[in-house]
């Protein structure tokens, strides 16, 4: 059974100074340890952080890694702010920044930017990529980096541990943001980061306290209570996105969906050999933003919503928020309602555009 949240900033110290578990919650606690130790266990990782929000985690990370002199390597097609802080925030304290799709990091073109970057390169790996749902190999880029030297951390967001193993399939460092499927209740927020590194944990868990991006105890019950149902939710997450997929693949309203559960998606068979679950996001295109807006208001069940991986099925239209995507864009979150009732509910709402 979990144990309840402790609301303590200062712990009680000790006469034998040095011997106390905890002394002030910004540095460790006991809500943090329970959640890192079932987070490490579900990554195969020998241990895991916890932080404040997705974004924290992927910033204390190449804090911890880079300085002045040394390479980064973002997709392009994948989350928009992790560009914007490389280019905001790194670019400016003199660390080299590139931006590969999602689908090149793995061949020649990776393979000519590791041999030339300077200093300690780090490359960021999303896979599936949010919001373009491209997918790479990840045994094929471990190997590039471990080749030339890089670090290869890659953000399991959107696949979370239940459908994919990062560490196991040769990544040097896990992110993610368990604000979306692996909490799954749209109730707070919440980031990860898994390695088996000692070194590499024992920097990121310094940047962490220098920092402050600290996750509370209260959202850290709620995260690790959100856990015991995560493979139940995300089963059917899963099994309506593959439904609502093919609903959307042979009406004429929608165009360019993706989805790596697919068998005709162009990730699906490096997808196949590297996931266990295929995750609740699907993408496609209607005409615009005005037909966008017409699909939600004909949908009883769809929630114009950001974000993702909540048991409610969100519609979220990308371009509003700067992704290099069309108007009418969509990244569909599928929820846990009844698979029927959703697939009945996505048909009438295509039908009146």
């Amino acid at each position: 059974m979990q144990r309840g949240p402790v609301f303590a900033a200062p712990y009680q110290l000790s006469a034998d100074e040095g011997s106390e578990s905890d002394t002030y919650a910004r540095a460790s606690n006991p809500g943090w340890r329970d959640l890192e130790s079932a987070l490490a266990t579900l990554e195969g990782a020998a241990g895991a952080l916890v932080v404040g929000s997705g974004m924290s985690a992927i910033t204390v990370v190449l804090r911890s890694l880079l300085t002045a002199g040394d390479t980064v390597v973002v997709p392009s097609d994948g989350y928009y702010q992790v560009r914007a802080y490389a280019r905001e925030r790194l670019e400016p304290m003199g660390i080299t920044v590139h931006e590969l799709r999602t689908a090149d990091m793995a061949g020649e073109a990776a393979d000519a930017l590791l041999a030339s970057a300077e200093g300690t390169t780090v490359v960021v790996a999303e896979t599936p990529a949010n919001p373009s749902l491209d997918v790479v190999d990840l045994r094929i880029v471990s190997e590039q980096c471990a080749n030339a030297g890089a670090v290869l951390v890659v953000d399991n967001t959107t696949a979370t541990p239940l459908g994919q193993q990062p560490l196991e399939l040769g990544a040097d460092v896990v992110v993610a943001s368990g604000t979306k499927t692996l909490s799954g209740h749209s109730d707070l927020l919440m980031g990860y980061i898994a390695a088996s590194d000692a070194d590499f944990l024992a920097g990121m868990e310094r940047e962490r306290a220098l920092s402050g991006t600290v996750l509370g105890p209260f959202e850290t019950w709620l995260a690790h209570r959100s856990l015991g149902t995560a493979g139940l939710r995300f089963e059917r997450q899963c099994a309506n996105a593959l439904a609502l997929a093919a609903v959307l693949e042979t009406h004429p309203a929608a165009h360019r969906v993706r989805y790596p559960g697919l068998p005709g998606d162009p990730a699906h068979a490096v997808a196949a050999g590297q996931m266990s679950r295929f995750g609740g996001l699907v993408t496609f295109e209607v005409d615009s933003a005005e037909q966008f807006h017409r699909l939600v208001a004909g949908s009883d069940l769809l929630v114009p919503a950001t974000s993702f991986g909540g048991i409610h099925t969100t519609a979220d239209r990308r371009a509003r928020w700067g992704d290099p995507v069309p108007d009418g864009f969509v990244r569909l979150s599928c929820g846990i309602e009844d698979t029927d009732d959703l697939v009945a509910d996505l048909e009438s709402a295509l039908s009146a555009l």
